[in-house]
């Protein structure tokens, strides 16, 4: 364990003054190292906030086993779809300056998306009958648009998706790049895999959000969040790029030995629980990495890079209702709106077709506005409290903020899939077992 003092900035307090066993905190740490000597993860690095103030921080293990570098307090993770709340978080900015509603259809506002086709489920063939409504923004919030992931392999779409090179993450193609603009006309010609709003599909709806904001704002993706979120919260490490300063902060990302990459991500794959590590391969690193350019296609879906100390404010400032410092990034009435089920008739994921995804289980999971929340959490058969609101990443990384613990948790490494290991869960309980009031 790294000692506390070594985190002076962080300014932790007595974790019994914020309702923390300090004995209890012991057995998080000893469940960090077990993930390193295990050889389940190459390092790892955890906080939790409680009241307000930093209770608990630590980093083991090292962020590139190559080049031989510890983990560190700024270390710099990619957050992939972590991106998505700050999506989420800026649209609503968009929103509360009066651009938009969110049952408004998004073809008010990229024309290319009024006459959308939908695969009618023969899983043979692409065959498709017309949309019968809009998508709305609200559709795109909520993940209930229609769309996909070309790394899937659910329908027919998909195929379709590969095939026409509609992909938002610059590291999965190498021909066919294009900026965000053009990346979201290519997305509307390809078909919807189920009719907008009947459905829960996780899929590229939060990039076509980014683009969105870049429409209602006048600015590129990359500059309304440092200008409107980054700059304001001091979250001076996170971008879509890694720049050449700081590169020598970047983690290396790894892999299990088999069973690794994102295509683990939606498969039965995701149900695989090993108790030991089979150990690491390498999947990306500096001075390799495509994360050290800036891209072409600003990913709001899963594009972004930074710390544990950067998402930890942003969680800050939503636990806080929109406000962190003195600082305001929303309404206290639009953060709560943001973390409650959007779902319709408060259905859960189960309920909206959605059985297995990696970043949450289904049953007992509603969706808000660009992050999932726990609407029964008996249901959820995880310990967690009804209210909560959470999402995490492919590299293995979450968060979850708990109001009604007045709690939050930020959780980094790079293990792809995030499925792989039973992390999160087991997270969950070393975390709580160690509330004490």
């Amino acid at each position: 364990m790294v000692a506390p003092e070594e985190y002076a900035h962080m300014q932790l307090v007595a974790p019994e003054s914020v309702g923390l066993s300090s004995k209890r905190l012991e057995k998080m740490s000893s469940w960090m190292e077990r993930q390193v000597s295990s050889n389940r993860l190459a390092g790892l690095s955890a906080m939790i906030h409680r009241r307000g103030q930093c209770a608990y921080f630590n980093c083991t293990g090292q962020m590139d086993i190559e080049a031989g570098k510890a983990m560190a307090e700024d270390t710099i993770f990619r957050l992939y779809s972590m991106t998505k709340p700050i999506t989420a978080v800026a649209a609503m900015i968009c929103y509360e300056d009066g651009y938009f509603q969110l049952d408004d259809p998004i073809a008010k506002f990229l024309p290319e998306f009024a006459e959308m086709q939908v695969w009618d489920g023969n899983p043979s063939a692409l065959s498709m009958v017309p949309a019968e409504g809009y998508i709305t923004v609200r559709h795109l919030m909520t993940h209930t648009a229609g769309f996909s992931y070309e790394f899937m392999e659910a329908s027919p779409v998909e195929a379709f998706y590969r095939e026409h090179k509609i992909s938002f993450n610059p590291g999965r193609q190498t021909e066919g790049r294009a900026n965000l603009s053009a990346m979201t006309t290519r997305l509307a010609q390809a078909p919807l895999v189920r009719q907008p709003g009947s459905g829960w599909g996780y899929s590229v709806s939060i990039d076509v959000l980014g683009r969105l904001v870049e429409v209602w704002s006048g600015e590129p993706l990359d500059r309304y969040f440092e200008e409107r979120i980054f700059q304001p919260l001091g979250m001076v490490d996170t971008a879509f790029s890694v720049v050449a300063e700081k590169q020598e902060r970047f983690a290396a990302c790894y892999e299990p030995t088999s069973g690794g990459g994102l295509s683990g991500l939606s498969s039965q794959a995701a149900v695989i629980r090993k108790s030991e590590g089979i150990g690491l391969k390498l999947s990306d690193a500096p001075p390799d990495s495509h994360y050290l350019e800036m891209p072409e296609t600003f990913s709001g879906g899963g594009g972004l890079t930074g710390t544990i100390g950067d998402y930890g404010r942003f969680c800050q400032m939503l636990l806080n209702k929109g406000e962190l410092a003195g600082v305001r990034i929303l309404g206290s009435k639009t953060v709560e709106f943001m973390s409650v089920n959007h779902l319709p008739n408060n259905k859960d994921m189960a309920a909206m077709g959605q059985k297995l995804w990696s970043e949450s289980s289904a049953e007992g999971i509603g969706y808000g506005l660009g992050m999932a929340v726990v609407i029964d959490a008996a249901t959820t058969q995880l310990i967690r409290s009804t209210g909560e609101f959470f999402w995490g990443g492919a590299a293995s990384t979450a968060f979850w903020i708990d109001p009604a613990e007045n709690m939050f948790v930020v959780f980094m490494t790079q293990l792809v899939p995030s499925t792989f290991y039973p992390i999160r869960s087991e997270l969950r309980v070393t975390a709580y077992q160690a509330l004490i009031d």
